[in-house]
């Protein structure tokens, strides 16, 4: 276990209130988009945190390293409680002028009313009884937790704890406490960049299981089940944090290289290796995770952010015509939007399911 000294900092960060969408969004108006609700026998309680480590300084802006988390888990009710926005509505405007430039097709400003995308997740809702799984997840470069929502909340209906964590500098937009974090990159990273954000975030989600017994829901965590999960970036920021961390009972990488560093001798957790078929960089996935134990699986048809949010709202707003055919197949494939979720779900669900009994 890691010896840093760390601080939490404004455990929950706002009320109910302040987590709902104004009338006018800042992101202006077009159609109302929807996630899937999850699948699981439990509804969705959420709650966010803000975490701090006064022994690292930010790589990327200096000061005090800082981190937003989402929790999800099982609830026990959720009578009186509002469902939580995607966004804020601050983080949802930044959205809207960045979207188009880190996923090249997505609509502009003033055409998406991103802050009215609910959550399923219950703000503040008392969660349901027991110790159970807990699950940290780390999203892909330049996005932020809020877009593994929909899979994050199908995990916690099923009766796990899900940490989604925010990697401010590198995510479009991290509303923190002490004001907006928007993202430092321009394109795609060369090495070092790539580099910096992968030990930052190895960093970042060392920080989070370290501080799991002070988060608010700790009474309902089992500290000897814990998972790892990520997609791209953070896939490989999720298997290398777990090559050397014996806390790590079993991680899922949905589509991260993993020729950073020479390949994990002894990788001992067990390892889902998921990929799409599409995804431009799969001869380098391939090649990457040819010494590497555990299962492979294929998403058929579909692209490398069909394990996001974007899955389904890519092909909503194909339907609402503000993304064209060739744009949604570059981000999410082909493959009826329904079915790709479906087989994601099943796919990690069960993973856990069976190596965090």
């Amino acid at each position: 276990m890691t010896s840093r000294r760390t601080l939490l900092k404004g455990t929950l960060v706002g009320t109910a209130a302040a987590l709902l969408p104004t009338a006018a969004s800042a992101s202006g108006g077009g159609p109302v988009l929807r996630l899937p609700a999850p699948a699981g026998p439990y509804p969705v309680g959420m709650r966010t945190v803000h975490l701090t480590d006064p022994a690292r300084t930010d790589p990327w802006v200096g000061g005090v390293r800082e981190l937003m988390l989402t929790i999800l888990y099982p609830a026990r009710s959720v009578r009186g409680c509002s469902r939580a926005p995607q966004l804020t509505p601050d983080e949802a405007g930044v959205f809207a002028e960045y979207a188009p430039h880190i996923h090249p097709g997505l609509p502009g400003p003033g055409t998406v009313d991103w802050g009215a995308v609910l959550t399923h997740g219950y703000v503040g809702a008392p969660p349901l009884p027991g110790r159970r799984p807990v699950l940290v997840y780390s999203p892909g470069g330049g996005d932020s937790r809020t877009l593994g929502t929909t899979l994050a909340e199908d995990l916690a209906s099923h009766g796990r704890v899900v940490v989604l964590v925010d990697h401010p500098g590198d995510a479009s937009q991290v509303e923190l406490p002490t004001g907006m974090r928007t993202t430092v990159l321009t394109g795609p990273p060369d090495p070092a960049t790539f580099r910096t954000m992968v030990d930052t975030r190895i960093a970042d989600l060392g920080l989070v299981l370290d501080r799991l017994s002070d988060l608010p829901l700790a009474p309902f965590m089992d500290p000897s089940r814990i998972g790892l999960y990520g997609h791209s970036a953070g896939g490989t920021a999720a298997v290398y944090t777990a090559r050397g961390d014996r806390r790590v009972g079993a991680v899922a990488n949905l589509e991260g290289y993993l020729d950073l560093y020479p390949p994990p001798v002894g990788f001992d957790p067990p390892l889902l290796l998921f990929r799409t078929d599409g995804f431009e960089g799969a001869a380098r996935i391939e090649s990457s995770w040819a010494s590497l134990p555990g299962p492979r699986a294929l998403l058929a048809d579909a692209n490398h952010w069909a394990f996001t949010d974007y899955g389904s709202l890519v092909a909503r707003l194909q339907t609402a015509g503000l993304v064209t055919a060739t744009a949604r197949a570059a981000l999410i494939g082909t493959a009826d939007a329904v079915v790709t979720l479906a087989e994601v779900r099943r796919r990690v669900g069960t993973f856990f399911a069976r190596h965090l009994l």
